[in-house]
């Protein structure tokens, strides 16, 4: 028998509602829970140990630190996805409101908090930079929350944004929120025609790198992610990896079946179908609906396979967005006054993308700091978790000796961090830092990119790959397709694709 007719054969058998998943990442896992609980048979393979993608941890002497996202936003639509499957989600993790979204701190000694009540925050930015700053703040407050409420339903919870209704929303709203959507216009520049004081011009410049641009390449639409932080930041009790393991097991309770150190080397189609997948140990599984969560620049380069190489086209994937170098350790520090989410900035705010574009290491970046156990711990006598992020380029052709940049890295850092009075017992090893090339080793295709398309484009949003792409049977998930990078955006591109092959094969 021919290899066609066999996998003929077999596809006639499959059973009708036999779902394939390549990617245990927060795409993968909404939309293996949302099928698993309709009853779909669902089999979710990963080449990693664990559930978790880019959220992931690193062992260390204090327990497992969080090595991805830190920062737990938009937890409304989590609660949505929970009350799908019968559940809620205060039932299976401790989730706890961050008083203090961030605390921000400058060379020059001064500090500012954000809260999570905008009248707090108004009195904290008296305090900060005086009136004028306040009503500043306010006035970038009410465009921000029109911008958000203008494209919240049409975009971002939508499977296939229309221009045409994100255009009817946008006209209604025009007279609030045209200036954010000049042609052209950055939210650099949005951010300065509103702040005087230039401390706060680097505070809010710096939403874009949320997903990935700089604030000087990037439109002034995206001062809307200002509003995810606004509706709250939350705390999961344990570290955010407790959120993907919660989703794997209400999962595997509902049937799932999760197949973990399997990596796939081909998504089979036969006749323009998608018949299932091939794994690099040469095993078959057949089904004819895939879903892919991962990069879909791998698509493009064929690392699935010549079959689905045409899923997803060069503009959705080329161009892309920031990478980082991310330390994950354990260590003891005096410092004091951290909060869970820190921000330290440079001096020279341009000059740290400005390093980047020019693909190198940024020489004065603004660090990330993620104390991890603050609020469970005395500073200065217990062993605390931390996550620091450097904002960095996307793996380029140029390679870059391990050690000088492990050197390079850490004396920035750290040395940075000391000058602004930050300071730890012990130097974190080599291995405790991922840079850019590393990202790219365990995310194929992605140039270390951690957002997937940068977002400079104005018109980003309609580039990106929908869930439902050709041949048929083929969906996409994760933050390379839409709505776009972010954990929560994540996780509304697996219901997309879980929703996409509940209606098709409604209709088959």
């Amino acid at each position: 028998m021919s290899i066609v007719a066999l996998i003929e054969k077999r596809i006639s058998m499959m059973e009708p509602k036999k779902i394939i998943i390549i990617g245990a990442g927060i795409g993968g896992l909404s939309a293996a829970l949302k099928l698993a609980h309709q009853g779909y048979s669902v089999d979710v393979f990963d080449t990693h140990e664990t559930a978790g993608g880019k959220m992931r941890t690193i062992p260390s002497s204090a327990g497992l630190v969080d090595a991805g996202p830190t920062v737990f936003t938009l937890k409304h639509l989590f609660d949505e996805l929970f009350q799908d499957v019968g559940e809620k989600i205060e039932d299976h993790l401790q989730i706890s409101k961050e008083k203090i979204l961030a605390r921000h701190l400058w060379r020059d000694g001064s500090t500012l908090n954000l809260y999570n009540d905008i009248d707090h925050t108004c009195s904290e930015i008296i305090r900060f930079s005086g009136n004028r700053a306040a009503d500043e703040f306010r006035k970038f407050n009410s465009i921000t929350k029109d911008l958000f409420s203008t494209f919240d339903e049409p975009i971002l919870k939508s499977a296939s944004p229309s221009m045409l209704i994100t255009a009817t929303n946008t006209f209604t709203r025009l007279n609030k929120i045209a200036s954010a959507l000049l042609p052209g216009r950055t939210l650099n520049n949005l951010v300065q025609g509103i702040f005087t004081d230039t401390r706060l011009q680097q505070l809010f410049s710096r939403y874009s790198t949320y997903v990935g641009g700089s604030p000087y390449s990037s439109p002034a639409i995206l001062s809307l992610i200002w509003q995810a932080e606004a509706l709250g930041v939350w705390r999961i009790n344990g570290g955010m990896h407790r959120l993907a393991q919660t989703l794997k097991k209400m999962a595997e309770k509902r049937g799932a079946i999760f197949h973990f150190k399997s990596k796939v080397s081909n998504i089979v189609v036969n006749k323009n179908r998608v018949a299932g997948i091939r794994l690099l140990n040469g095993k078959e599984f057949y089904s004819n609906h895939v879903i892919f969560n991962g990069d879909p620049k791998a698509l493009h380069e064929g690392l699935l396979g010549d079959d689905v190489k045409r899923s997803v086209s060069k503009k959705n994937v080329n161009n892309r967005s920031l990478s980082a170098y991310v330390w994950t350790f354990s260590a003891k520090t005096c410092k004091q006054d951290l909060t869970h989410h820190n921000v330290f900035f440079n001096e020279d705010y341009r000059s740290e993308f400005s390093d980047i574009s020019a693909g190198i290491m940024p020489r004065d970046p603004t660090l990330y700091v993620c104390a991890q156990d603050r609020g469970k711990v005395i500073a200065g006598q217990d062993e605390e978790k931390f996550e620091i992020i450097m904002n960095a380029a996307p793996v380029t052709k140029e390679t870059y000796l391990r050690e000088k940049e492990y050197t390079s890295c850490r004396e920035t850092t750290f040395g940075n961090l000391k000058a602004m009075g930050l300071t730890f017992d012990r130097v974190p090893p080599r291995d405790a830092l991922t840079t850019p090339r590393k990202f790219d080793q365990m995310f194929p295709a992605s140039n270390g990119s951690l957002y997937g398309l940068n977002p400079s484009n104005i018109m980003a949003t309609f580039v990106r790959p929908q869930s439902r792409v050709k041949p048929a049977g083929l969906y996409l998930a994760g933050g390379g397709v839409h709505p776009g990078p972010g954990v929560p955006m994540a996780m509304l591109s697996g219901k997309h694709a879980a929703a996409a092959i509940i209606r098709d094969q409604t209709l088959d």
